[in-house]
């Protein structure tokens, strides 16, 4: 399998940088209507970028043994619509389909994504066709991104955590120890810059615009007291936090312990750049322990929780994608009920099924609590590295946020402008600032979390 055809988070939400960028240009989802691909109620069309793909593997198999199960004993039948990355995401299919009134009647959907679908009004409630203990199973803040008042719009599949990788091969060489993994941001930038060799970058962030940048960077923003909006009256996005937050990205260019551009399709690739021997420390998500040790298998890495600012409380950011129903697809109600089952169902089959997702065939945190219990007996999270980010990493954590595109776009550009543009951070957040306030004036959607 190819690097582009390889499904990453990254690789997905950089793409999705690409569709919010043409949705900034045209009004969304304004012909939604009619059903599914074909408008059958007796067939509903489920599109992913998982299964059934060319390759066949593990991913692929579990959603394709998800709807065979579900289609043995239910009369509204579930057709799999795989399409790749580039036309899921980085291409225009599913905007291009919604906006024609052919929207698939189930879809995945990321935070980031949300306002625009349910905004839309293409998003639809499946809180009636969930049982008060499938509600209660998913961990705390799960589910909030999806939900709107008190109503859910989309079930996850899983959490990704970010947190920071470090070579052990690399901290012996510069005669450093457990004991000097940072805590703070100053000790980041210290341990990053003894890291730093002629042939070795100490520290990596995300330096490509797009969705997964802006991702990697709202933890650093949110540790310091900033917000991308506004809250409860606060000052916004051009508050000393933001700055602080962006000047930790551009002080480690500008210093140059990390790298203007990272190996491989980004700073969310572990093998390419930690596992090649480019940067010594790098930030990334949990999908690359499963990712070192298909690639890499023999490498010796650690894990930490992200540093925080003097003064600042510990956070990190929680991905994860979920399941959502076409309001104005061919049959909403069974489209729903088939989410409910698929992602909420307690019994014994419904949390294997979990199980498999997130510690089997990927590496993830369960998103419900009966089947990060279920893993935790088979040991899953035994190995070091999964056991610092159950332990260490979530616990503090937020879910991914959700922001319109006129909101995503100019915090990316604020970030590119400081990080790489050499810009002063409290010029390019007054900047992002304005066009943010200036947006937020005429918005009558949902809440932006």
């Amino acid at each position: 399998m190819s690097a582009f055809e390889r499904v990453t988070r990254r690789s997905l939400l950089r793409g999705g940088a690409v569709m919010l960028g043409s949705a900034m240009a045209t009004p969304l989802l304004s012909a939604c209507g009619g059903g599914g691909t074909g408008g059958n109620a007796k067939e509903l069309t489920f599109w992913n970028f998982y299964g059934p793909n060319p390759q066949a593997d593990a991913q692929s198999k579990w959603f394709t043994d998800l709807v065979a199960a579900w289609n043995a004993g239910n009369e509204v039948k579930v057709k799999l619509h795989y399409l790749p990355v580039s036309e899921y995401l980085a291409g225009t299919a599913l905007q291009t389909a919604f906006s024609a009134g052919e929207g698939p009647d189930i879809f995945l959907l990321s935070p980031g994504d949300f306002l625009r679908y349910y905004n839309g009004g293409v998003l639809t409630d499946l809180t009636p066709h969930l049982k008060p203990d499938q509600m209660a199973d998913f961990a705390d803040g799960v589910l909030d991104t999806r939900k709107v008042g008190d109503k859910v719009y989309g079930l996850p599949m899983e959490r990704e955590p970010l947190a920071v990788y470090y070579s052990l091969d690399a901290f012996e060489q510069a005669k450093l120890s457990e004991g000097d993994i940072p805590k703070t941001w100053d000790q980041l930038l210290d341990v990053a810059a003894k890291l730093t060799t002629k042939d070795r970058f100490g520290m990596l962030f995300e330096t490509i615009p797009g969705y997964y940048q802006n991702f990697t960077w709202y933890p650093f923003m949110w540790m310091a007291g900033g917000s991308a909006v506004p809250d409860n009256g606060g000052p916004g996005f051009n508050a000393p936090g933001v700055h602080s937050a962006l000047k930790l990205w551009q002080d480690a260019i500008t210093s140059k312990v990390a790298p203007r551009k990272p190996q491989g399709d980004g700073a969310g690739n572990a093998p390419a750049n930690l596992g090649s021997g480019y940067v010594a420390m790098q930030q990334s998500g949990i999908w690359s322990v499963s990712e070192l040790e298909q690639q890499q298998k023999d490498f010796k890495y650690g894990v930490f929780p992200l540093p925080v600012p003097d003064g600042g409380t510990y956070t990190t950011d929680i991905g994860g994608w979920a399941f959502v129903a076409n309001a104005k697809g061919a049959n909403p109600e069974a489209a729903a009920t088939f989410i409910a089952w698929a992602l909420g169902a307690t019994d014994a089959e419904g949390v294997e099924r979990g199980r498999q997702w997130n510690t089997v065939v990927k590496t993830n945190l369960p998103a419900r609590k009966s089947v990060e219990a279920a893993a935790k007996s088979a040991g899953a999270f035994d190995t070091p590295a999964l056991k610092v980010f159950l332990e260490r990493v979530v616990p503090g954590g937020r879910t991914e946020p959700r922001y319109t595109p006129e909101v995503y776009k100019a915090v990316s550009d604020a970030i590119q402008a400081a990080q790489l543009g050499g810009v002063d951070p409290a010029q390019a957040a007054a900047e992002a600032a304005s066009k943010i306030d200036t947006f937020l004036k005429g918005y009558k959607g949902a809440a932006m979390l």
